[in-house]
């Protein structure tokens, strides 16, 4: 049976655009519109979905974000448009699901799917508490949970930064009160502790995850007498608004700093030394788990391997001589 993922390829579209057409939501150019319906008719499809809420037993799977998190950056529309694709094939649909100031669900669902936990996050003990099916896309002990290798990763991009004689090496962090943030500093101060490096807290400069914070932080730290030959930010955007920054000092990628980022996102990371992390991967394997939750099995968590991806950006230390 052909899916969603053959209907989006024919049509040059995403998932998420088909999901969209299939649900009567706004946001679709009428002609892209016409040619998914057009695609749809070609290939005989039939989503699951509408068959079995036509039979009464449609399941609807919640998408919970926490307060603060930013819905529209680039890896988080990825990681939805996989997630649509992984919960249709299952007969399953994605649903942004409206929240408190709390952060928990004010529409019931069959099961929720959580981003952007944090320390003690109220969303995860109160589904617990209610025993209601849910995964997160972070780590959180007594939960369903997947993520990537976030400390290995990190590890693994200061350690590159190493062998190629870097000794003065900043990170972009994200947020610390975060999992994410937090275990990919601590792969950066492990990578360190290893080569014999002193770790120099001044050298851990904060962000958010954005573009826009990374220019600003490093630019302004950098114009404040900051020096390092190179730069792990701790996601790809960031990557970004510190290679902008960088070049508008006047220096040189790889030549004065060499950069790497995280994440490997189409058209964002396709330029940078930097860390593949397969969403696709895991939001099969969030998936995989919600179904587990459904049946009432035992909370557990996975890791997916992460990847180091070469490109331009870094290169052997230059050793100024006089």
């Amino acid at each position: 049976m052909p899916t969603i993922g053959d209907v989006a390829r024919l049509a040059g579209v995403s998932t998420g655009t088909v999901s969209r057409v299939l649900n009567q939501r706004a946001g679709v150019h009428p002609q892209t519109r016409e040619r998914v319906l057009e695609v749809m008719e070609r290939l005989g499809y039939v989503p699951m979905q509408a068959a079995r809420e036509l039979t009464g037993r449609g399941d609807t799977v919640g998408i919970l974000l926490a307060p603060g998190v930013r819905r529209y950056i680039p890896y988080f529309v990825l990681l939805f448009e996989h997630l649509t694709e992984a919960l249709w094939r299952e007969g399953m649909r994605l649903e942004e699901t409206p929240t408190d100031a709390a952060g928990l669900p004010l529409k019931p669902a069959r099961g929720y799917i959580l981003l952007g936990a944090h320390d003690h996050d109220p969303r995860l003990e109160a589904l617990q508490n209610a025993q209601t099916p849910h995964v997160l896309i972070g780590v959180y002990p007594g939960a369903y949970w997947v993520a990537p290798d976030d400390e290995g990763g990190a590890y693994a991009a200061t350690r590159h930064l190493l062998e190629l004689g870097h000794r003065e090496i900043a990170h972009l962090t994200g947020q610390p009160q975060q999992q994410v943030g937090r275990e990919r500093l601590l792969g950066y101060r492990k990578a360190l502790e290893a080569y014999n490096i002193p770790f120099q807290p001044h050298l851990v400069l904060d962000g958010d995850f954005s573009t826009l914070t990374a220019y600003r932080v490093l630019r302004k730290a950098w114009e404040q007498g900051l020096r390092f030959t190179g730069l792990f930010a701790a996601s790809d955007e960031m990557a970004v608004g510190a290679a902008a920054a960088l070049e508008d000092l006047g220096l040189r990628i790889p030549q004065d700093v060499s950069l790497v980022g995280f994440d490997d996102l189409p058209e964002i990371g396709t330029a940078l030394t930097t860390v593949r992390q397969d969403i696709g991967q895991i939001a099969g394997a969030a998936v995989r788990l919600l179904k587990e939750s459904l049946a009432g099995g035992t909370p557990h968590g996975m890791r997916v391997p992460v990847q180091m991806v070469l490109r331009g950006t870094t290169s052997l230390r230059e050793v100024k001589t006089a």
